[in-house]
């Protein structure tokens, strides 16, 4: 956003920043929503804030989305492309209405002050917001926002609830996706997770990972409003006079019960209500099926059937694999893993469309950024991208000409684009306005028809349309089906001889599969399914290909295409909650006609980061200087945008022992996304309190940074820095603490230039980087006395994943050269290695021995060399999830073990002075969750280090890494 024309619209609740030339219009219709929702949640919350929310517009990825933060500031990033709407996993109603609504839930149930945290925020300047440097901002933080400190399922849970009763009852909260989730735990007669299970484990190793946390929130909470009342859910979440702190002492003191009681009374209850509709979805006959996989494959795109080699080809993402495209034997049920898909997304994978007569598939990479559009020959695996950051999904192949067909998404709106063969180019077709939404595409067989989906406020159809006449601008079909409702009509694709449409909807409560006949507008229920069918592919003969929702994700299935007349809907627990709760009915949010542009706006004007600098907030820090402590105040200073972002800590050792010219410390910081400038006297640090690793020095360095991204296309990124810093009153060398400098000099001038490129990869479930490669060169000088001294290092790591899931095996390499022989003696000319280098309260990568610059089982700083060599072979065993162990409040999540072996050499062109070494070590990792959102890592290692010709020596090592 740096580099677009920012404007700022200021309203009576508002600062709405967005980019006027392409969002303009846009962005009065984002004002009155959210305008129209704050002053809905004043009502329902009694809500009250003495600060604007800050709205930023994004067109920075091609699947809508947003996320809300309550500190420092309130503030909304709402990213404006259509949702995605893969198996009516979110409600396909106007998004922005719905975002709006969903998101000032969360800042007003997160921000709502009440008491001591109106003191504690005037006594800090604002709202705290927690940084690993000064680990008292996690107290701090906590007695700002005191709610801040609850798990994801209560912050997502309370939104849907009330996002859904916001819109009369239409969206997740009675979405029939949740009842599928639930009702297919109660057939399997698998797991629901506890409050703490839930957090620990559950949004960790299922395939859906984090939307777990909405899933069993919202289910939760409308349990409650249905077993006691709306007005008890909106006492617990509210923050009001006489309101305990945290959560889950205040649903204490509002249902009289324990959270772990009351959940296990949902628990009960959940499998009494699902197994009522498991035995209404039972009056009539179940389809039959035969499953092609004898496992859960997680996420699925589309998939084609391949007669031929009789496979199927799809994109698959599930717990242990990284997403990728695959081809599953219809016979055997093997799946061959093709090629993995770059940047996959939840549920769908990617977009996926198929040649037949050659045999090539198209798909999309990035597909929550900028899509890429890719072509892959199945049999060799070798891919062309055909566009880069073509915006293009949906994807569908055009039998007759080879055109494919695509829905390209820009400044929030759908377009129908064509790319003809030799797919050279792509050509525009038509555009929707922004209201209206077009998705899951089909091309008939002769080319001249297309199916979507289309959404638009309140309605839900499946349309053929004319490619001729969108080509001349008229989007009028020749058939609309809407038979559904407000469910979706999903995945619907032609027959082979273009009469029939086979898709998928949700019209009784589970998903079941129809056909519909476009020249008679005849519907035909196909199937009664017990979870779900969706996506399928016919088949010759009278035969469909299916995927069936397990609670491991979809597995394709085979099923026979028959008619049936008869199917029982099921109850939803939203529904119920309607019945016998009426006065939910109540919450609809009608407000969004009352509020104009014209009367909310207050001003508006291009957008000054400079000129809208504010105090985040001042906090009093205990900082440790040379073994000793200091005291003293630490202050934040941002703009609205975080475009810059200012700190300054001021603190003062009174031990006697600290030299009077020493203790006074000062360290100012300004960042900027390329920029940055640094000021350290005296350096202080808190972490120099608690273990042997000292980042303190004596004396003061002034420094200028400069960052240019050149390569952000995740997982590939690629950065080049620059700094300069000069030092003055130097005692010892800044990057080595146990290195002192000479009484010759006391001043330092050091300059580098760093270039860093990462592709590394991790599957779903995974605590750490599983395969992939990442490397770093640097150039830097120290000028000292008049005299140079240059140095340049890199490293290169590689590594792979193993059979057994999540355990990984790398290679780490590096290799340095800092001077000629002579300057052996001068420390500026030499590297220095050694010690595991964790402290034992510590805010750096818990897995230090990773770094360049670690030894583990020597002293730090003890092993030189004016060049070096180094290689590491570091082992990841799987990780241990623990389901139960601990409170609400802190809680242990998994362990991992790691064993490594390092060998190094240094000063190796002199036999002399050469020195070579080896160690062995293992490293046990626990990752423990505080107040439900704050990371702890315990770690324990121990390494033995040898070498020739010198003792061997071990070392044992305890740290807690904070954040």
């Amino acid at each position: 956003m740096a580099g677009a024309q920012m404007v700022a619209m200021d309203t009576e609740h508002l600062k709405v920043i967005y980019n006027k030339t392409t969002q303009a219009s846009l962005a009065e219709y984002v004002a009155r929503c959210f305008e129209a929702a704050i002053r809905y949640h004043e009502e329902h919350f009694h809500y009250e804030s003495k600060e604007r929310i800050t709205v930023i517009l994004s067109d920075m990825g091609d699947a809508g989305n947003a996320a809300a933060g309550t500190n420092p500031r309130n503030a909304v990033m709402l990213t404006i492309s259509p949702m995605l709407l893969a198996y009516e996993t979110y409600p396909a109603d106007d998004r922005v209405w719905t975002l709006a609504n969903h998101e000032l839930v969360h800042i007003v149930s997160l921000d709502q002050p009440e008491g001591s945290d109106n003191f504690f925020r005037t006594l800090f300047f604002g709202k705290v917001t927690e940084k690993s440097e000064h680990p008292l901002t996690i107290m701090f933080g906590y007695l700002t926002t005191p709610r801040n400190s609850s798990p994801r399922w209560y912050r997502e849970g309370i939104a849907v609830f009330i996002e859904t009763w916001m819109a009369g009852g239409y969206g997740r909260g009675q979405g029939p996706y949740d009842e599928m989730v639930f009702r297919s735990k109660v057939l399997d007669d698998s797991r629901i997770y506890d409050p703490l299970g839930l957090a620990s484990e559950g949004m960790h190793v299922d395939f859906q990972i984090g939307v777990n946390a909405y899933l069993y929130g919202t289910r939760f909470i409308t349990y409650l409003a249905y077993a006691y009342s709306p007005e008890k859910v909106m006492e617990w979440v509210s923050r009001r006079e006489g309101s305990a702190k945290y959560y889950a002492s205040q649903f204490k003191k509002v249902f009289g019960k324990s959270l772990d009681d009351v959940w296990a009374e949902w628990i009960g209850f959940e499998r009494e209500f699902q197994a009522d509709n498991i035995e209404r979805i039972r009056t009539y006959p179940i389809t039959s099926y035969r499953d092609i996989s004898d496992k859960g494959l997680g996420s699925m795109s589309r998939g084609y059937y391949d007669a031929e080699i009789r496979e199927i080809y799809a994109a698959v993402n599930f717990p242990g694999e990284v997403g990728h495209i695959a081809a599953i034997s219809v016979d055997t049920g093997s799946v061959r893993k093709i090629k993995d898909v770059k940047g996959p997304a939840l549920f769908t994978v990617c977009s996926l469309a198929y040649d037949p007569t050659e045999k090539k598939l198209f798909y999309t990479t990035d597909n929550y950024d900028f899509r890429d559009l890719m072509m892959l020959d199945p049999q060799t695996g070798k891919t062309k991208r055909l566009f880069k950051d073509a915006r293009i999904g949906d994807l569908a192949f055009c039998k007759a000409d080879r055109s494919l067909y695509g829905i390209r998404h820009f400044n929030g709106r759908t377009t129908l684009v064509q790319i003809p063969y030799p797919y050279e180019a792509w050509t525009a077709v038509y555009s929707w306005p922004h209201e209206e939404v077009v998705y899951d595409l089909d091309v008939s067989p002769d080319g001249e028809l297309i199916s979507t989906a289309m959404g638009e406020p309140g309605r839900q159809v499946l349309q053929v349309l004319s490619l001729t006449a969108l080509r001349g601008g008229d989007k009028t079909p020749i058939a609309v089906m809407e038979d559904f409702g407000k469910r979706v009509p999903a995945n619907f694709v032609f027959s082979d001889d273009g009469k029939y449409l086979y898709g998928s909807s949700y019209y009784t409560g589970a998903s079941n599969i129809f056909r519909y006949e476009v020249a008679t507008d005849s519907l035909a229920a196909l199937t009664n399914a017990e979870t779900g069918f969706f996506r399928p592919i016919p088949m010759d003969g009278d035969s469909l290909i299916v995927a069936r929702y397990t609670g491991e994700g979809f597995v394709p299935a085979m099923i026979a295409e028959e008619q049936i007349y008869d199917v029982e809907p099921i109850a939803f627990l939203g529904n119920e909650l309607a019945k016998t709760k009426p006065s939910i009915r109540e919450w609809r949010n009608t407000l969004l006609s009352t509020v104009t542009i014209d009367s909310t706006t207050t001003s508006e004007s291009p957008y000054s980061a400079l000129a809208n600098l504010k105090v985040e907030s001042i906090y009093p820090v205990v900082e440790g200087y040379k073994d000793y402590p200091a005291y003293g105040l630490r202050f934040n200073v941002s703009d609205n945008v975080y475009i810059h972002q200012v700190g300054l800590t001021a603190s003062y050792s009174p031990n006697t022992r600290v030299p009077d010219d020493e203790r006074l410390h000062l360290s100012f910081d300004w960042k900027r996304y390329d920029w940055s400038l640094h000021f350290k006297h005296n350096d202080a640090d808190f972490y120099d309190l608690v273990g042997p690793t000292k980042t303190s020095r004596k004396g003061s360095s002034l420094g200028i940074g400069y960052k240019r991204v050149l390569v952000n296309d995740s997982p590939r990124h690629m950065d080049l820095n620059f700094d300069v810093t000069g030092y003055t009153n130097l005692e010892r060398l800044p990057d080595y603490q146990n290195v002192l400098v000479s009484d010759s000099f006391d001043q330092l001038l050091t300059g580098s230039a760093t270039l860093s490129y990462s592709n590394t990869q991790l599957s779903l479930g995974a605590v750490d980087q599983e395969k992939g490669y990442k490397w770093v060169l640097n150039a830097s000088s120290n000028y000292v006395n008049e005299r140079a001294f240059p140095s340049t290092y890199g490293s290169l790591d590689f590594g792979f994943p193993l059979p057994v899931h999540h355990s990984s095996l790398w290679f780490r390499s590096s290799a340095g050269w800092g001077g000629r022989g002579r300057d052996r003696e001068e420390p500026f000319a030499n590297f220095f290695f050694g010690g595991f280098g964790n402290n034992y309260v510590d805010h750096g990568s818990a897995k230090r021995y990773r770094e360049v610059y670690a030894f583990p089982g020597t002293e730090l700083n003890e092993i030189g060399g004016t060049n070096f060599g180094r290689l590491q072979a570091e082992l990841n065993l799987p990780p241990i999830r623990f389901r139960r162990f601990g409170f609400t409040y802190l809680y242990l999540t998994w362990i991992r073990t790691s064993v490594f072996g390092t060998g190094i050499v240094t000063n190796m062109e002199n036999d002399t002075y050469r020195r070579r070494g080896g160690d062995l070590g293992s490293q046990v990792d626990f990752r423990l969750t505080l107040l439900n959102h704050l990371r702890i890592t315990a770690s324990v290692g121990y390494a033995a280090a040898f070498e020739k010709g010198r003792k061997a020596t071990d070392e044992l090592m305890f740290s807690v890494k904070i954040l």
